[in-house]
């Protein structure tokens, strides 16, 4: 049974349970309150729900919800923190991450001007449609892969492997995103090209492999300061 099918068997649990227990409309309003912070939602004015944000306190609080009117509305409770992250963390999703000089000034260290090859290797634990691969540049470091005939010659040897193809690229100056229609449970990987320009320490943010709809399906990985000799 594929991914769709439990897709399909979850509406039909959830429309049952609707019918037996759900028969009353929602009506009224639904408050939420974090501190001194209160937040409502109007069911007349928004008829299928909505989301409030709140601020994260300062220290330990309860958040309270109360609903005043008809029927019973369901309530998803998500937490974010910027808690900075010390260890690969997967939700989903598993990532390594490996870095291969194509041409180099000095084994053992990068230098102004190395040509690096960067290979993700991902395992996602179930079936997915619409992922995001992001994995941050270095300050100055630029793609390879154009038209010129320089870049072709570094970039040949790059690598997709897995049943899973990107729908399109991102490359930016401060990342590399590749975006799949549909990903499926097991192990692939992408591979790009860059060009290192500036020399300096660079701390970098997290690679991260995240489910569009579904966002508590993810991975991340912390990425060790990057450092360029000149």
């Amino acid at each position: 049974m594929g991914w769709h099918d439990h897709n399909a068997w979850g509406v039909l649990v959830v429309e049952k349970f609707s019918q037996v227990f759900e028969t009353t409309p929602v009506t009224g309003t639904t408050s939420a309150t974090l501190v001194d912070v209160v937040q409502q939602i109007e069911w007349t004015q928004a008829p299928t729900g909505g989301t409030l944000d709140f601020s994260w306190p300062p220290q330990r609080e309860d958040l309270v919800v109360d609903h005043y009117g008809t029927g019973n509305p369901w309530v998803t409770i998500q937490a974010r923190a910027a808690i900075p992250l010390k260890a690969p963390f997967s939700s989903g999703y598993r990532i390594v991450r490996t870095l291969t000089p194509v041409e180099a000034r000095e084994t053992g260290r990068w230098s102004r001007g190395d040509i690096v090859r960067v290979r993700l290797e991902i395992d996602a634990q179930a079936d997915m449609t619409w992922v995001v691969v992001s994995d941050p540049l270095p300050a100055g470091a630029s793609h390879l892969g154009g038209s010129l005939r320089t870049s072709q010659i570094a970039t040949q040897g790059e690598k997709q492997q897995g049943q899973a193809w990107p729908a399109f690229e991102e490359r930016s100056f401060e990342a590399f995103r590749a975006y799949y229609e549909f990903v499926p449970k097991g192990h692939f990987t992408v591979e790009y090209t860059i060009r290192l320009n500036q020399s300096g320490q660079f701390q970098l943010p997290t690679t991260r492999v995240e489910a569009l709809y579904a966002p508590e399906m993810f991975g991340e990985l912390p990425n060790e300061p990057f450092e360029v000799q000149p």
